[in-house]
């Protein structure tokens, strides 16, 4: 669901109505927010057929591609000679039993359709919390990504690039460059319990794009998040829900806090993704508050029904 230019407006509208509710910047710095527009605009590419597959099986490799498949196929999303930006969860030294990371199997294989739509270039990354390179081979994804020709780099401090986001909470703020430079963004988060954020979904990846002082950004985490999600405005939504972190998030550790659940969500609407995925935790995405917001700010709708939506088990 792309923004105009007239609709993010208004979403900056509301989200510094939000902002005001929740004892951030005063009038003054919301006018400011205001005036800087967004440095990303999705494309129409996706616009045209289903906007979301929900797909269940054993193989992991399978689901994904069929959840592709039910949306028209990877060429819907990516073009020739497109630079795509794949942006898992890979944030925790954990390997992928342990559901803190995104699934490594489920993202070689969009790496590999992408590469076989045409993509020029396909790159995989996250700012991660603990060290970058016992997260990136820990998760298993850098390994995994490598071998069909995708890249992997670390995120280093001249990785990021301070840029105008246009929020009324997220003014400006250091942005990974690679993220400003790609045609294509594809958001594939693991879904998974967070103790700030109640749920770590598709919205909330996007922390993985930012660097500088990140903490600073939970003084209110569900309007940051919003916010992030408007600015980076992804092309498509891969939520990995083939494990799912139930309990002690983000970073589990414990495997009795796993729980496997076999699916993969696929959506062109980053809000219905992550509503669609609540669902896996018993939770209404109406007590989300980082989901309301997008709704309210035009970045998708919480209202399933509206969607054509294809639900399939492998």
């Amino acid at each position: 669901m792309a923004l105009n230019r007239k609709g993010f407006f208004k979403a900056l509208g509301a989200s510094a109505l939000a902002a005001g509710l929740y004892g951030c910047s005063g009038g003054a710095d919301r006018q400011e927010a205001a005036e800087a527009a967004p440095r990303r605009k999705r494309s129409a590419i996706g616009s045209a057929g289903p906007q979301m597959a929900v797909v269940k099986g054993g193989d992991t490799a399978g689901i994904t591609r069929r959840a592709i498949e039910e949306l028209g196929g990877m060429g819907r999303f990516v073009s020739r000679g497109d630079k795509v930006l794949l942006k898992p969860n890979i944030g925790w030294d954990r390997v992928p039993a342990q559901a803190a990371t995104t699934d490594p199997v489920l993202v070689a294989t969009l790496a590999a359709l992408c590469l076989d739509a045409g993509a020029a270039k396909v790159t995989v990354l996250d700012n991660t919390i603990n060290d970058p390179r016992r997260c990136y081979v820990r998760s298993g994804i850098k390994e995994a990504v490598e071998k069909i020709g995708a890249e992997a780099p670390y995120l280093e401090d001249f990785s990021f690039r301070e840029v105008a986001v246009g929020g009324a909470l997220i003014r400006r703020w250091p942005v990974c460059r690679e993220a400003l430079e790609v045609d294509r963004i594809i958001n594939v988060p693991i879904a998974k319990h967070h103790s700030l954020s109640r749920l770590s979904l598709g919205m909330k990846n996007f922390y993985g794009l930012m660097g500088g002082r990140r903490n600073q950004l939970h003084q209110d985490v569900h309007l940051s998040i919003a916010e992030m999600t408007a600015f980076f405005a992804p092309e498509l939504t891969v939520l990995d829900a083939v494990r799912i972190l139930a309990n002690n998030g983000p970073s589990g550790g414990s495997l009795s806090d796993v729980r496997q659940c076999d699916t993969v969500i696929a959506s062109v609407d980053p809000v219905a993704a992550d509503a669609r995925a609540a669902a896996l935790f018993d939770i209404d995405p109406l007590e989300i508050k980082h989901l309301v917001l997008g709704q309210q700010m035009g970045l998708g709708t919480l209202d399933l029904s509206t969607l054509q939506v294809r639900e399939v088990t492998l």
